[in-house]
């Protein structure tokens, strides 16, 4: 290893582990890096930051079997969706986890360096790979109770127990974070007699112990295999509850901080392309702690305050809240962004909202949900009570009332108006793949199975796809170009650099501005959003000399003097010169 890189794994393994476990450590870390680089060509020189990611770099976010075909395997149907009615929109896809797994959709992992059969093999994601950046998710936290792994501790193996974490079930964990209301602890039987095992989320998704540094080798050789099978960016799913310390909330510890310090020392090393992106579904000072001092830490956070806030100020027709909370982003370093989106795979979170918005505005949001079809689920508090956790619904039904009369063409507006929002601002955008065609609320695999989540996970034959676009009477091909519009304008324009500038502007309640710069100064986009449904007239924050192109109609922007007009959920990006 490079002395600088040495040096701070060294100091890193000595901090968690210990100066004598972390000699051993280091020294064996060194002999897998080796053979890493005897497997695969060394990197070039590191691109520079501002290449790295682009204005052009948008992440679809799809499940491996999200389209079936006869004769296909699933990736190959998703290859072929992706050359075919979603062609050119996005740059990268993150394909949520294609390894074999018992349950949570693919998120109770059995074994983490193998393709699911099911879904095909790791040719089909060499294919993707040949025309898209791909993230990879690590699911670090825990893993199956049906994997090697556990079952070699159900089976009394020895060394087995070091991987996991067993308690006396007596033990006070009041003081725990829980982002469920299931156990946290779950008996299992041994050779040895009943264990309790930790399990955050489920009893089938088994909590690893990273302070055994053994398991963190293993773990880190997963992120080396994930980084030679082709990922651009890994996910580090749930990593916020990595470590856990007995007598603490076992969130955020200082020892979970060092572990991603110590990931990316090890790829700053071996894949300096490569990019770390942390999923914590948590308040926003917390979540931006992540960053670390903006070099040692992740490049890019999931910005999970977003989308409650786009969903709040949709449903009030105010968009102060959005704009305060915006107006107050900031980035550690020029090699850090946000990673913005709005619908994922999972609901919608409303603790990240918490400080921001009031109880009674999120329990507004979760009534809304709750009326419009969708679902709330709930978590687990110190004092024994419970509170929402997240809103389960597509980001369609979210905003508009699937029973309601209202003209579609308004529900669309509204749709495109809050994408538009998510697009404009500083960061990378991640996009569902049900928000290109505007899902529903898909209440047979709600019913079918009791999960919330399914809501949001309807998955389709792509020639039922394909016909459905092809239907003038539903809404889905209408949505995917206006989608496919909005995304390629944003795409071609340098002022969405993921580091370009930021400016919020205090124009109206009811309208979101934000105005971006490219990092060279070439290019400035004034991006208005009306989130009423009644029109705003607004004073722009310019000069009203200056030649305006409204780069989403492509025309002219015509001012009376510097008056601009927008109608309910219009959205107008404006070039200034």
């Amino acid at each position: 290893m490079r002395e600088t890189a040495q040096n701070r794994i060294e100091a890193l393994l000595a901090s968690l582990y210990g100066a004598d476990v972390s000699q051993l450590t280091s020294q064996r870390l060194l002999t897998m890096l080796q053979a890493y680089a005897s497997r695969y060509p060394q990197p070039g020189p590191a691109r520079p930051p501002d290449e790295r990611l682009t204005a052009d770099d948008i992440i679809l976010i799809t499940y491996g079997d999200q389209f079936r075909e006869p004769e296909r395997t699933p990736l190959q149907s998703l290859a072929a969706a992706l050359a075919g009615p979603f062609d050119d929109i996005g740059s990268g896809v993150h394909i949520l986890p294609f390894y074999p797994s018992t349950s949570d959709d693919g998120f109770s992992v059995v074994d983490y360096t193998a393709v699911d059969p099911e879904l095909g093999t790791w040719d089909d994601i060499q294919a993707l790979r040949s025309r898209y950046r791909l993230m990879f998710d690590a699911v670090v936290n825990h893993i199956s109770a049906s994997s090697t792994w556990f079952r070699d501790l159900l089976a009394g193996a020895p060394g087995a127990e070091a991987r996991f974490l067993s308690l006396d079930p007596n033990t006070n964990l009041r003081q725990v974070t829980r982002p469920r209301v299931s156990p946290l602890l779950t008996p299992f039987k041994t050779p040895t007699g009943v264990r309790h095992i930790w399990t955050t989320f489920s009893a089938d998704q088994i909590d690893l112990n990273f302070a055994n540094p053994e398991l963190l080798l293993e773990m880190t050789a997963v992120l080396l295999e994930y980084v030679a099978r082709g990922a651009s960016l890994i996910r580090l799913d749930a990593i916020g509850y990595l470590w856990k310390e007995v007598g603490t909330r076992c969130i955020h510890l200082p020892q979970t901080h060092q572990v991603v310090q110590f990931w990316r020392a090890v790829l700053d090393h071996v894949a300096p392309d490569v990019l770390l992106i942390t999923e914590t579904n948590v308040p926003h000072a917390d979540n931006i702690s992540y960053f670390g001092d903006g070099s040692n830490e992740a490049q890019l956070v999931y910005q999970f305050p977003l989308a409650p806030l786009v969903l709040h100020s949709f449903a009030t027709g105010d968009a102060r809240q959005l704009s305060g909370w915006a107006a107050g982003l900031s980035l550690p370093s020029s090699t850090t962004t946000f990673f913005n989106f709005l619908a994922s795979h999972d609901g919608i979170g409303v603790v990240p909202a918490t400080g921001i918005l009031s109880q009674a505005e999120i329990g507004a949001l979760c009534g809304q949900i709750e009326s419009h079809g969708g679902r709330v689920s709930y978590k687990s508090n110190p004092d024994g009570s419970q509170s929402p956790y997240e809103i389960n619904s597509t980001w369609f039904d979210a905003l508009s009332d699937p029973a309601s009369d209202e003209p579609v063409t308004r529900k669309i507006d509204r749709f495109i108006a809050s994408q538009a929002i998510m697009l404009a601002l500083q960061g990378v955008p991640g996009v569902y793949i049900h928000s290109l065609v505007g899902s529903g609320n898909y209440h047979p695999g709600l019913q079918a199975s009791g999960i919330h989540r399914r809501l949001n996970r309807e998955k389709w034959g792509l020639a039922e796809l394909t016909a459905r676009l092809a239907d003038p009477t539903r809404r889905e091909g209408t949505v995917l170009a206006r989608m496919a519009h909005l995304i390629r304008t944003r795409r071609a324009a340098p002022a969405f650099h993921p580091n370009g500038s930021q400016q919020i502007h205090d124009l109206d309640p009811a309208i979101f501005a934000v105005e971006r710069q490219a990092p060279d100064g070439s290019q400035r986009i004034l991006c208005l959003h009306n989130v009423s449904a009644t029109t705003r007239q607004i004073t722009l924050p310019t000069d009203p000399t200056s030649t305006m192109l409204d780069l989403i109609s492509g025309t002219p922007m015509t001012l009376t003097g510097s008056t601009c007009t927008l109608e309910p959920y219009q959205v107008r990006w404006l070039t200034v010169s």
